[in-house]
């Protein structure tokens, strides 16, 4: 028997990626994770507006689609169960992948880095009416200054998901400065969680 077939059928088998609203695949933190997770095949994504050239986010309802049509290329492309996919991103990305995946899209779980839980200075506005459908396993990376999540806030508010739920604070404030070593870390360490 290989270790493939021994693995949980919830094991890694492959990584989605997206970014957050103001950058694109090549956001240095995606770039780290793809490179310390070799040979786990991961797939970097952009969003429709981004490969337009235009600056601002597409709305939910597109965005979710891109990352379903992305979702199915990068398990056609990596030969695996689509349950067997890991999504998730920076920010907007993260955000877009677990409400996709609370619509329905298969997943083995989600990297939620800098989760934007509401704008910053707003914090009636929460980002979480779909939490209650993720009952997959997440990781939330996020800096202990992020104005758009505060530890207390993000962890309260992750009580209404019903997967299991981890946390990892870093120095700093929504893009951590010089922790991509600590970030790709924390996933590479939870990935392993999975199997």
């Amino acid at each position: 028997m290989t270790l493939a077939s021994r693995r949980s059928p919830f094991a890694p088998g492959a990584l989605l990626l997206a970014p957050g609203a103001g950058a694109d695949r090549d956001h240095h933190t995606l770039l780290a994770i793809e490179e310390a997770l070799a040979p786990l095949p991961v797939r970097r994504m952009d969003f429709p507006y981004r490969k337009a050239g235009r600056k601002a986010p597409d709305r939910a309802p597109v965005a979710v689609a891109a990352v379903v049509e992305e979702a199915t290329a990068a398990v056609g492309d990596a030969g695996v169960d689509p349950t067997r996919l890991v999504l998730g991103g920076r920010s907007f990305g993260g955000r877009m992948c677990s409400m996709a995946v609370a619509e329905g899209l298969p997943a083995a779980g989600l990297v939620l880095l800098s989760y934007p839980l509401h704008p910053p200075g707003r914090p009636e506005k929460l980002r979480t009416e779909h939490f209650g459908l993720l009952e997959r396993p997440c990781l939330f990376v996020s800096g202990q200054k992020d104005p758009f999540a505060s530890p207390a806030e993000l962890e309260a508010a992750a009580t209404a998901i019903p997967g299991p739920v981890s946390f990892v604070w870093l120095p700093g404030g929504h893009d951590p400065k010089n922790a991509d070593e600590a970030i790709v870390g924390a996933v590479r360490d939870w990935l392993a969680t999975l199997c």
